[in-house]
Formats: structure tokens, sequence, C-alpha cells
């Protein structure tokens, strides 16, 4: 993909004020690999996750190499007051978002009954819920500058076809698809530009995390990405007005795979997958 032209990143706004980047997940994976390009790009960042400690590890070290400012704004987006109160600290500490990455996430391994009603609540209000609050939150603040970008982290999961296990990864990143195209077409015009961003594999904790890591990591090292480059390419994306990218040719190719193959292969394609990894990964502890 081509840069963007250098005058569409200015980190500067019309007033010389230096623009500010909301990212939230963003003390590891893909959301520390986009502080680390804002930054370079002259953004000022607010950090946003659960990590207060790793937080403030990554503001420092990337305010000493730029010359920028870093805040540290410790939430969890599964609770359904968080994005309000994001808000209204920015507010108190003066600090508009002129671009805002929502790329905070998990997976929920196992079956749907495997696991609590309130996993599952909390689940939809951190990668459904937070993105849309936070999105309709940023641009109040867009709209009367005319400037802004929004970069939603989806997945290449949100173009294909579900399969048992993780039941409703897929249908959010879905969801986020959908939702950034829509967004896209109404702010159109208005100097605001929104992205949705689809990686595939891609080398974070977030398999860690889920419980998946000994698995995958049976996949070859062509379909993995690092968190840069996935960062990177997502940047250049929404800073030239793409609403939709997939990160890395074989990931594009699988999406092209998957929208011309018939219904019924596609779906057997992904069963046959699923049933290698996801099915053997249920949460240790139901309750949490």
């Amino acid at each position: 993909m081509q840069h963007a032209q250098a005058s569409e990143i200015s980190p500067f706004d019309t007033q010389g004020r230096r623009r500010n980047a909301l990212i939230t997940g963003a003390s590891s994976g893909i959301g520390e690999a986009f502080a680390q390009v804002f930054a370079r790009n002259g953004f000022n960042l607010v950090l946003v996750a659960r990590r207060e400690a790793r937080l403030h590890k990554i503001a420092e070290t990337l305010k000493q190499a730029y010359p920028i400012e870093a805040h540290v704004l410790p939430a969890d987006l599964s609770r359904p007051e968080a994005g309000a109160a994001i808000f209204a600290q920015l507010a108190q500490w003066d600090i508009p978002i002129d671009a805002l990455v929502n790329n905070a996430g998990r997976g929920l391994p196992g079956k749907l009954r495997h696991s609590p009603w309130s996993a599952h609540r909390d689940f939809i209000e951190l990668m459904v819920t937070s993105y849309v609050q936070l999105a309709y939150l940023a641009e109040q603040q867009m709209i009367p500058r005319g400037y802004g970008r929004i970069i939603n982290v989806a997945s290449l999961a949100g173009f294909t076809p579900p399969a048992a296990g993780h039941t409703l990864y897929n249908a959010a990143k879905s969801f986020i698809i959908k939702f950034s195209e829509a967004h896209a077409e109404e702010v159109r015009g208005k100097g605001i530009h929104v992205t949705a961003l689809c990686p595939g594999f891609t080398w974070s904790e977030f398999h860690d995390v889920s419980g998946t890591r000994h698995l995958v990591s049976q996949y070859p090292d062509y379909m993995w990405m690092s968190a840069a480059e996935v960062a990177q390419q997502g940047f250049e994306a929404v800073m030239a007005g793409k609403t939709v990218h997939i990160p890395g040719r074989i990931n594009r190719t699988i999406a092209r795979l998957v929208k011309y193959l018939p219904d019924r292969l596609a779906r057997w394609l992904t069963r046959s997958q699923a049933q290698k990894y996801r099915l053997s990964t249920r949460p240790n502890k139901p309750n949490q």
C-alpha cells in the first residue's frame, strides 16, 4: 500500500496544536504498536488499558524517544461506565481527541454454554459496545474541528464463516466491520476517516490470554504478521481514507476465497480448522 501524503499525517491542526490519539488496549500487542506509530508521526497519546504500570512504562519510553506528550488512563472497557469516564477525564485535562484506535479485546474460548452469562455480557461490552461508544464520543469532538481518524481493529475472522467455539468472536468482528463501513459513510466529506482494520494471525499476547498459543503456533510462519506491521498498515489506511483494510497478501487471499466459495464448502473448511483448536480450549475458570 502506498504511503499517505505528508499533508494528511500532519500532527498539528490549523491552529498549530499537536493532535491527540486515544488508543485502547495499549499495554501490549497491536495497541502498543499503534502507540509507537502515532508517536513516531508526532501525535500526543492517551493510552488506555487495565495494566497501569505497563502503560506508564510505555508512555515514558515514547516520551523519551519522541517530542510528544503521553498520558495514561487505566480503564476496564468491559465496564459500562468506562467510556463516559474516559471522556470526562479528558475534558478535565482539556485534551480533545483527534484520532481514536479502538483496539481493546480478548477471546472467550469454548461453546456458549461453557461460560456464565456475565462473561458473555462483559465480552459484548468490551468488543462491541465500547467501540461504538468511544467512536460516538470522539465524533462529537471531531465534527466541529473538521478532522478525525478512527481505527476499529476488527479481524479477518469477521469475513469467515463462524464455527463452534469462541461463539461471539466472529459475530463481534463482523459487527465492527459493518459498523465502521456505516460510520465512514455518515462522516464522509467532514474530514473524518473511519477504517476497519482486519488482521489475521498477529504475534501478540492475545493467544496467550485466550489459551490457544500452543495450538495456533502450529500454523506456518508465513501466515503470521508482526504487530508493528499491522499497526503501520492500519495507520496508513486510515490516513488514506480506506474504509476496510486487510493487512497481508495471504489474509487478503483468504478473504477473497471465502467470499467466492460456495457457502457449504466455506463452512466445512472453517469447521475442519476449528476442530483443531477452538473446541479444545475451554475457559479454565468458568467464573472469570
